[in-house]
């Protein structure tokens, strides 16, 4: 048993390693820096918790917030919804589903600033593609990027669609692991389609549905690429998200105790959101 638990250590080892240098390390790091006033390069003064008062009274902060919660409001029921109607429709026996289900999960493996930089050229106002049929179509083009109105479901859009194909597998896994038996049984019964899926389909799928909608929720919250490439969280503060404040806050302001104690917020609220969606995961498997 020794020997196992040695080897087994030996293989975790690279990653538990590069874990605590590059992950826990600077989050631990993070939160005590929260607690400072530090301008990089000047000397580390400790002030408790004037950054988080003045965090609370700051009204970019809260507009940030906001922006966040819209933000993720849009993308995680989007995301949840079309990847499981792609799960269900890609799980059917159908011609060349190899190849869709390829094509489906490209825009996740793309690097975030390539998916930035090409949704960019398609809102483009002037020569985006999508202003062009706009205007073939006889309409006035729309500033996709460059109005307050549009700039955040514009970005919430380009995630949507980069987050489908992943979510997608992970219900598609979910689809297959359930017996075929349970629906034919549900045939024989008399079950049409709909009654299938919302009878026997959907509860089976609660452990996976709570996954996804746990990764989509924290990794909407963790976007950062995109929007800097194609807003830099404007017009303005239209698509201003935490993450974008806190960097702008740490390393264009170089507040580095203000930027740490945003991202101890973000660190809270991430925090929060697991242990509520694994309290209803445990729910649900038990």
């Amino acid at each position: 048993m020794k020997k196992q638990n040695l080897t087994a250590f030996l293989f975790l080892a690279p990653y538990l390693i590069i874990f605590v240098l590059f992950r826990f390390g600077p989050s631990v790091a993070g939160v005590l820096i929260s607690l400072t006033d530090w301008n990089i390069i000047g000397d580390i003064n400790f002030v408790g918790l004037d950054n988080f008062k003045k965090l609370f009274q700051t009204d970019y902060f809260w507009t940030a917030l906001g922006n966040t919660a819209k933000f993720v409001a849009i993308v995680v029921p989007c995301v949840v919804v079309l990847s499981l109607a792609l799960a269900v429709l890609f799980n059917q026996k159908l011609r060349f589903k190899g190849i869709a289900r390829a094509v489906t999960i490209i825009p996740y493996v793309l690097i975030p600033a390539v998916v930035g930089v090409i949704w960019n050229w398609m809102y483009s106002y002037k020569s985006g593609i999508l202003n062009y049929y706009i205007g073939k179509a006889g309409m006035e083009p729309v500033g996709w990027l460059i109005d307050q109105k549009y700039a955040l479901i514009s970005i919430a859009i380009v995630i949507i669609w980069s987050y489908l194909g992943y979510n997608m597998l992970l219900f598609l896994a979910g689809l297959q692991n359930i017996p075929q038996e349970l629906r034919e049984a549900a045939i024989l019964d008399g079950a049409d389609p709909r009654q299938s899926f919302f009878k026997i389909t959907l509860p089976l799928l609660r452990p996976v549905t709570s996954l996804v909608v746990t990764l989509s929720f924290v990794n909407t919250i963790q976007v950062y690429d995109q929007i800097y490439v194609m807003t830099n969280g404007g017009p303005g503060t239209a698509s201003m998200t935490l993450v974008q404040y806190m960097y702008t806050s740490a390393f264009k302001d170089y507040d580095m105790g203000y930027g740490s104690a945003v991202g101890t917020v973000i660190v809270f609220i991430l925090i929060a959101v697991y242990f509520v969606t694994n309290k209803i995961l445990k729910s649900e498997v038990e």
